[in-house]
């Protein structure tokens, strides 16, 4: 690995930068940890690390170039990407106030939803954000060198997909508190609600 350090070290800073910014990721984790508590988040989270594994596969492969030199596929890939956001965003404003009513900052998760659906959210998210499209066409592109060997990107692959798990996982942890949740359950359905209004911009954005 030592010929390629320099290579992993403006990787893995990219990727920090990248993950820490706010984002649909870090709005459905935040979401999961507040309605649906710690568990449900983490299990979110290894979906967004998982959906990291779509991107890089597709690049190793050789579709970041197809996609980079073909605008129509990827907008194609942006507004499906975009309608799955919006979606998620109608279902959080139709929050109802009795079903976010608050509750003692000691009693179970809102709502009760399994472990496979929260992972198969997080990793839907992901996969389908075109920001993380952009990022792994940029560092597949133009920053990784062509002649890096494949085993060696698959190793930047599977840290990026590592660190993103940890990240989103520490958030979850911090984000599930007691004290955390009980801040925004006293905000009840105007939080889904919120979160869906910043999910329906996200789609927004993403589009335009």
């Amino acid at each position: 690995m030592s010929p390629y350090l320099d290579e992993f070290i403006l990787i893995a800073l990219a990727h920090f930068f990248a993950v820490a910014s706010p984002g649909p990721d870090f709005a459905i984790v935040l979401k999961q940890s507040i309605n649906h508590g710690r568990r449900n988040a983490l299990m979110t989270s290894v979906g967004v690390g998982l959906g990291i594994l779509v991107h890089v596969t597709y690049c190793l492969l050789g579709v970041a170039l197809v996609l980079s030199q073909s605008p129509e596929l990827f907008n194609a890939f942006k507004y499906l990407a975009g309608a799955y956001l919006a979606y998620m965003g109608v279902q959080a404003l139709r929050a109802s106030a009795a079903a976010t009513a608050p509750q003692p900052a000691e009693a179970e998760p809102l709502t009760q939803e399994g472990g496979m659906k929260a992972l198969r959210r997080g990793f839907l998210v992901n996969a389908l954000n075109p920001k993380a499209t952009l990022f792994f066409l940029s560092l597949f592109t133009l920053v990784i060198d062509p002649g890096t060997p494949q085993s060696v990107q698959l190793f930047y692959g599977l840290y990026m997909a590592l660190a993103t798990w940890v990240w989103f996982s520490f958030l979850s942890l911090v984000l599930s508190k007691a004290a955390v949740r009980r801040f925004f359950q006293r905000a009840g359905h105007w939080f889904d609600r919120g979160i869906g209004v910043i999910l329906l911009l996200l789609a927004l954005r993403l589009v335009l």
